[in-house]
């Protein structure tokens, strides 16, 4: 495919620059190989290794790879299911802007987002960041721009385990070290490796706090173009884990590692803007206006249908407890209790702050989910109703589906969210999670022995 036959926007799509890559290559002699990375159904990169000679060559002619890299189960499992019609190979090309070194790894290498095509050259319909693009362009015909911004919350360990594999915290303290500086000195040689190494991939300005519990951190990027921030968000989970190794620890994003430690979350932080600049939230003398309230309407009315999104596996449900994630669609003003938090006002823009998700669902997918509520309740002129104000840590919607099938069936027969991300999409992402979910339970477990031999 040639440059001028590039079905994709320079903004977000595929590079044909091969000059930029001599100018990169120029710029690191250490650079010895580049990986061509993607980010699979589950959010994990993978991708295919390239000597320094052979990326210019890709840049021009593109990398052939299965499309079922999209659909790996949580191990790297593949899923042979895919679109009738579809190749056994595509055609991916490097997206525009992302050809960046890095510096975690043993030795200094480059990296570059890959984005696959299909044999008619167009996005191809199962990558996830194609789906997460389709819900973005839907908001151009009304003239807005959605700002996004994802938080993560993740854990730091010990390489050593017990004996039964569970992890241990990376200090011997218990006591709850929420906000506390000491957690961030001590650990600051991988925190200051990881804001080092996204800053030399270009991700967005990073802020760190600690929270309760030992070796646990959240961690913010700053607000953005909406599919660059799941381009930020995939990236930098990478590098909290490359990092943790390299200074010999492990990180983990699971939802919910430790019983009796509060789980980690992704919180997805979305403003929006009419192309003039204006704050499309606001309504009049600057308080939250009618928009803001059919926005989070949206929200709420597809909630049950994309919590298979939020939570992608079976231990991201035990985040939903009272002392843990939302359970319940109500919103508040700053209100961390409820599953939707409104922030700003006072001459900040406005903004509505989705606390559902766990760290380790896919944030594209992720990111489409919110924006497609987002842009349902905007459509339908949707009313959210009155905000909540208090504790509403207590009260579970017995409509949320808070446990893996009744979510991934919710999610199946979801119709508006099912037209928002495309129901061939849908279908094998149900699938491939049920095929997941069916090999983790084709496992006994030494509890299970202890329990009932």
């Amino acid at each position: 495919m040639k440059a001028d036959q590039d079905p994709r926007s320079m903004e977000h799509g595929v590079s044909h620059d091969a000059v930029g890559v001599g100018d990169f290559l120029q710029e690191n002699p250490a650079v010895q190989y580049v990986d061509c990375v993607f980010a699979d159904l589950c959010g994990v990169v993978r991708g295919k290794r390239v000597s320094r000679d052979e990326l210019a060559g890709i840049f021009e002619q593109g990398l052939k790879i299965p499309p079922t890299i999209y659909f790996l189960d949580a191990r790297g499992d593949v899923i042979e299911r895919t679109k009738p019609g579809d190749a056994a190979e595509g055609v991916a090309w490097p997206v525009a802007g992302t050809l960046t070194r890095v510096n975690w790894s043993q030795r200094p290498h480059g990296q570059v987002l890959m984005t696959l095509c299909d044999a008619k050259g167009q996005p191809y319909f199962g990558e996830p960041r194609n789906v997460l693009e389709r819900v973005v362009g839907r908001f151009d015909s009304l003239g807005l721009v959605p700002s996004v911004g994802c938080a993560f919350e993740f854990h730091l360990f010990d390489k050593d385990k017990t004996k039964g594999g569970v992890p241990q915290p990376p200090v011997a303290e218990t006591a709850p070290a929420a906000f506390g500086i000491g957690d961030v000195d001590r650990f600051d040689g991988v925190l200051t490796g990881i804001a080092e190494a996204a800053d030399i991939q270009g991700l967005p300005p990073l802020t760190t706090t600690s929270q309760a519990a030992p070796g646990r951190f959240r961690i913010a990027l700053a607000p953005g173009d909406a599919v660059r921030a799941g381009d930020h968000a995939v990236f930098l989970r990478q590098i909290v884990r490359a990092v943790a190794r390299k200074r010999g620890l492990d990180a983990t994003f699971m939802a919910k590692p430790f019983l009796a430690a509060p789980g980690c979350a992704l919180e997805i932080e979305v403003a929006l803007e009419h192309r003039s600049g204006k704050d499309a939230f606001a309504g009049a003398r600057g308080g939250a206006g009618e928009v803001l309230r059919a926005a989070l309407g949206g929200l709420q009315a597809l909630m049950a249908d994309s919590i298979a999104l939020f939570a992608p596996n079976a231990n991201a449900y035990r985040r939903f407890t009272a002392n843990d994630a939302a359970r319940n669609k109500r919103w508040g003003f700053a209100n961390a209790t409820t599953a939707l938090s409104v922030d700003g006002g006072e001459g900040e823009p406005w903004r509505i702050v989705h606390r559902l998700g766990g760290a380790d669902a896919n944030p594209y997918l992720a990111l489409a989910a919110v924006l497609a509520g987002i842009h349902h309740g905007m459509s339908e002129g949707l009313d959210a109703g009155a905000p909540f104000d208090g504790n509403a840590a207590a009260f579970v919607d017995q409509t949320l589906p808070l446990a893996v099938d009744a979510a991934l069936l919710a999610f199946e027969n979801g119709s508006v969210l099912r037209e928002y991300l495309g129901p061939a999409y849908v279908d094998l992402y149900c699938a491939t999670k049920r095929a997941e979910l069916e090999r983790f339970r084709n496992h006994i477990s030494a509890h299970e022995y202890d329990w009932y031999l």
